[in-house]
């Protein structure tokens, strides 16, 4: 792999975890701008790592499965229970979605980069008025039906 093609795959990665970043510091989240933007990074170079140690033989997959694990055990520390409520779930998951962008960028997977990234946004941003409508609304009542 040339330097160029690295510093590409890398910078992409970084791109699309900073913009899922800005979304979650736009509103208000605990993770934001630099934490998915370091994340999306850091799962990219571990992704190069592995392809580039690989060329000759071995497995690439080795890496990344670690890398999903590793990102797990980050994503299992944001969750918060009180009470009944459980807080940090979409946080826990947008931080494991930005390690699976920057996988894909350093695979050299540009255009399923963006429309995952794009996905993301989707999700936390279009989806949530519906989330608050489900959230909000009267429980139907059992004895009507």
């Amino acid at each position: 792999m040339t330097y160029s093609e690295f510093t590409i795959r890398v910078l992409v990665a970084l791109l699309a975890g900073a913009v899922i970043g800005f979304e979650r510091q736009w509103h208000h989240k605990s993770v934001g701008l630099r934490t998915t933007a370091l994340v999306s990074l850091g799962s990219a170079i571990y992704v190069l790592l592995s392809i580039s140690i690989t060329q000759t033989s071995g497995d690439a997959t080795r890496i990344i499965g670690q890398v999903v694990t590793g990102i797990g055990f980050l994503c299992a520390g944001v969750v918060f229970k009180e009470g009944l409520s459980v807080h940090g779930l979409t946080t826990s998951v947008t931080i494991w979605c930005s390690s699976a962008i920057g996988c894909l960028a350093a695979a050299g997977y540009y255009m399923e980069t963006f429309i995952a990234t794009f996905l993301i946004l989707v999700v936390n941003v279009g989806l949530k008025s519906v989330d608050n409508w489900l959230t909000n609304r009267k429980p139907e009542n059992e004895d009507q039906k």
